[in-house]
C-alpha cells in the first residue's frame, strides 16, 4: 500500500520567504529530522519485531487460512487515516495529540512492513535501504543549500505524483508486471525530488516562523507535520527501490 497522503503536504500557517535568520531555519530543522529520525527508528523496532515473532504474525495473518485477519486489514488501512486525522485536525490537535498521533502512525507502519522483512531477502532491504538514505541525503543537502525556488518544480512532480497513483490503481485491476516496474521507477524519481522541494519548503517555513508570531506549540506541530512528509518521501522511496531491486525469499 502507497504511505503517502497528499494533505500531509498542507501546512495551514502561511510561512515567510522573508528575512529570517539562518539560526532559526536551522533549530526548525534540527527539530523536523529529530522527528523524522525518531520516527524511522520506530517503524524499524515495529518492523523487526513483528517479523521475527510468530505469536505477533498470527494476529495479522492467518498462516493456515492465507488470508490476512481482520487486524491484518486494520494495520494496512490505518495509516491513512491517521495521516488524514494529523492533516485536517491540525488546527485543533495539540502539539501533544501530533505527536503522539505520528508515532503511533509509524509504528502501525512498522507492523505492516514486518511483511516486506518476510517477503525480502536480509540483504535487499538493508542494500535498498542504504540507497534511500543515500538518494534521501543527496537530495536534502541539494533542497536546503539551492537558491533555486523549488515551487514550480514541486508543482510538476505533485501532479506526476498523482498520475503514478492512478497508474497504480489501474494496475490493481490489470496485474501487470511491466507496468508496476515502469511506475516503481518514475515513483522513485518523483519522490527524491519531492524530498529537495519539501526540504526547500521547510527551510522557509523554519525562516519566518518566529516573524509570524507563531507560538512554541504552534512550532512544534509544524515540525511533525513537515517530519511527516519527509518521512513518506524516505519511506517511498525505499519501497518502491525494493521492488526494483528486491531480491526475494525463496
Amino acid at each position: 500500500m502507497e504511505n503517502y497522503n497528499q494533505q500531509s503536504r498542507t501546512y495551514p500557517i502561511q510561512n515567510s520567504a522573508t528575512a529570517g535568520s539562518g539560526s532559526l531555519a536551522k533549530n526548525f530543522m534540527a527539530n523536523v529530522f529529530t522527528w523524522m529520525f525518531v520516527a524511522l527508528g520506530v517503524s524499524s523496532l515495529f518492523a523487526i519485531l513483528f517479523a521475527n515473532n510468530t505469536h505477533l504474525l498470527a494476529y495479522l495473518f492467518n498462516t493456515i487460512t492465507g488470508k490476512m485477519n481482520p487486524l491484518g486489514w486494520i494495520v494496512m488501512f490505518a495509516p491513512l487515516g491517521f495521516v488524514m486525522l494529523m492533516s485536517f485536525g491540525f488546527q485543533r490537535l495539540s502539539a501533544s495529540a501530533i505527536t503522539t498521533l505520528f508515532l503511533v502512525y509509524a509504528a502501525i507502519n512498522g507492523i505492516s512492513f514486518s511483511f516486506i522483512l518476510l517477503a525480502y531477502t536480509a540483504n535487499s532491504v538493508i542494500g535498498c535501504f542504504l540507497s534511500a538514505a543515500a538518494m534521501f541525503g543527496v537530495m536534502a543537502v541539494m533542497g536546503y543549500t539551492t537558491t533555486k525556488d523549488l515551487t514550480s518544480f514541486g508543482r510538476l512532480l505533485m501532479m506526476a505524483l498523482i498520475g503514478i497513483l492512478v497508474a497504480m490503481l489501474i494496475n490493481l485491476f490489470m496485474k501487470s508486471d511491466t507496468m508496476g516496474y515502469v511506475i516503481s521507477v518514475i515513483a522513485v524519481l518523483v519522490f527524491t525530488g519531492l524530498t529537495a522541494y519539501d526540504v526547500q519548503k521547510l527551510k522557509r517555513i523554519g525562516e519566518g516562523v518566529e516573524y509570524e508570531g507563531t507560538p512554541a506549540n504552534e512550532t512544534r506541530k509544524l515540525a511533525v507535520m513537515g517530519a511527516l512528509s519527509l518521512y513518506l518521501d524516505f519511506i517511498n522511496i525505499f519501497i518502491h527501490l525494493l521492488r526494483l531491486f528486491g531480491g526475494r525469499r525463496d
